[in-house]
């Protein structure tokens, strides 16, 4: 199974890093957030990947050149102005994606279980799958109690109540047919969602996306002793056949 990796976008809010490089090859740790996200594929077997560049396309297939000979990965320049369904588009319209394709942003990482999430795909037979996560609040909430005695704050809390798109998606090819505009999170998405061809997969595990430059520092921190902690999977926490639609990410 092929994994398009969307790594086209000028990343305006990790200004000014973004000014030199795309966003996916601003580094975490030693090593392009990139080259984390492809390893989280590949430790799970999926090593076909399709890079949809578009902005400073000549420096991610530098960075592909670098790449584990036993991988595939295939550098397609999809555009500098291109939206991200606009990328998969383009992406399948240079090279075979196959009957059932992977597909991610090239900023976020996670420790989802492909397995899991490609097992519950293939149960629900809809067309499209999106990997779902708790939002992250921004900021710290506070606890009290009944009479309003302040009992703890919580920095940063997931906020179960609220799921939004954590990208890790998997499209069957037909799926194609309904991607009716160039923005992937505001027309394709909800066109799906509609259409009731889309469920989501629950990942409660790790997860974290990489918009600002502090981003990049704080994913930095998590690896500087080692593995980070999007390097391990767990199967047990996502399935859950609920159909629900898409959540622009935050």
């Amino acid at each position: 199974m092929r994994t398009v990796i969307l790594c086209g976008g000028k990343g305006i809010r990790a200004y000014p890093q973004s000014l030199e490089m795309p966003k996916p090859l601003m580094k975490v740790g030693p090593v392009p957030i990139l080259r984390h996200l492809m390893e989280i594929y590949a430790a799970q077997g999926l090593c076909d990947f399709v890079l949809a560049g578009g902005y400073r396309c000549d420096m991610v297939e530098d960075f592909a050149a670098d790449l584990p000979a036993s991988w595939k990965v295939e550098v397609i320049d999809t555009g500098e102005t291109t939206g991200t369904a606009g990328r998969i588009v383009g992406c399948a319209g240079s090279t075979a994606l196959g009957p059932t394709f992977m597909a991610t942003y090239g900023d976020g990482l996670g420790s989802v279980d492909l397995g899991a999430l490609i097992g519950f795909h293939r149960a629900h037979g809809a067309a499209a799958t999106v990997t779902a996560v708790p939002l992250p609040s921004p900021y710290g909430t506070l606890e009290w109690d009944d009479e309003g005695r302040v009992e703890r704050f919580v920095e940063k809390p997931r906020l179960t109540d609220h799921w939004i798109n954590a990208g890790f998606f998997v499209f069957d090819e037909r799926a194609l047919d309904r991607f009716c505009g160039d923005d992937l999170e505001r027309e394709v998405l909800p066109e799906l969602a509609a259409a009731g061809e889309m469920y989501a997969y629950r990942h409660s595990g790790f997860w974290k996306s990489m918009d600002t430059y502090k981003d990049s520092l704080e994913l930095s921190e998590l690896c500087r002793e080692g593995e980070g902690p999007w390097t391990t999977s767990r199967g047990s926490e996502s399935w859950s056949p609920v159909r629900q639609g898409s959540s622009d990410r935050t």
